[in-house]
């Protein structure tokens, strides 16, 4: 079982330090955004091919696989020169990827919450981010992962249908599934039968799963907790985990050090 961690939940380490933490602390891989992961790297203009290097010797001497390169971008926005932007850094870290080896380089497709009418708008934007990406991805040989969001452009599943028919890439075309940016209705929402048609759908895409648990709040807010401790029935997508012919990462996000034991114990007992 591949068992991991958003590592900048563990705040910013050297590239020798993180990848002992981690595995020190029970991972056997992980989702790494350089920038925010790593003491010697503030910005992705610090990156370059020797650092690329160390990291992916240092992951692999102490065990560690880089599931994800998370390059999170606003790859939605109407505003040209943001979403040039987002794509360019984005194909970047595809480039990167050749040496780096993650298996995925992924991205959620847009930075803020956004009303119905506005992930209309934005919709369109994102398909073509998407398209060009991949076409890059093809060309590297690497695989691209989108994260669905409901309050993003990818929100719904017939969105998700609607990207993966039009770009029918199923080779380098990824899904990242997060159950906690899927479940806008926890309280009416019968889980079994929400969490069977989405991994129906996109089930044969998912290379990595994001584990978050919540809860509302008196305000209806979301809050975050423990794994299991929450709304999420991961039962139901541990009962399609388990009956897969490949090993899905579970990568833990919004980790409390204080509790990362008990996280992993959890993720450990839902899943086996």
């Amino acid at each position: 079982m591949k068992l991991g961690v958003r590592a900048h939940d563990y705040r910013k380490h050297t590239i020798h330090d993180m990848a002992q933490l981690l595995r020190e602390r029970g991972y056997n891989c992980c989702q790494l955004a350089l920038p925010k992961a790593f003491l010697e790297i503030d910005t992705y203009d610090d990156i370059n091919l020797s650092l690329l290097e160390r990291i992916r010797w240092e992951f692999e001497t102490a065990g560690v696989e880089i599931s994800v390169f998370g390059c999170y971008m606003d790859l939605g926005n109407p505003n040209e020169e943001i979403r040039v932007q987002a794509v360019k850094t984005f194909c970047q870290c595809l480039e990167w990827n050749q040496v780096l080896g993650a298996k995925l380089v992924g991205s959620e497709t847009a930075y803020p919450r956004l009303d119905t009418e506005t992930k209309r708008i934005w919709k369109p934007y994102m398909l073509e981010s998407i398209r060009q990406i991949i076409e890059v991805a093809d060309r590297y040989g690497v695989k691209a992962a989108i994260e669905p969001v409901y309050w993003h452009p990818l929100e719904d599943i017939d969105t998700v249908k609607e990207v993966l028919d039009t770009i029918r890439d199923p080779e380098h075309l990824k899904i990242i599934f997060d159950a906690s940016n899927l479940l806008e209705f926890p309280d009416t929402t019968d889980q079994k039968q929400y969490w069977k048609t989405w991994l129906d759908l996109v089930g044969p895409c998912v290379e990595a799963i994001h584990m978050k648990d919540f809860v509302l709040d008196e305000k209806g807010q979301y809050q975050g907790c423990p794994i299991g401790q929450g709304v999420i029935d991961y039962q139901s997508i541990a009962d399609w985990y388990r009956v897969q012919d490949r090993e899905i990462p579970l990568l833990r996000e919004e980790m409390l050090p204080t509790n990362d034991r008990r996280d992993l114990s959890a993720m450990q007992s839902i899943f086996a």
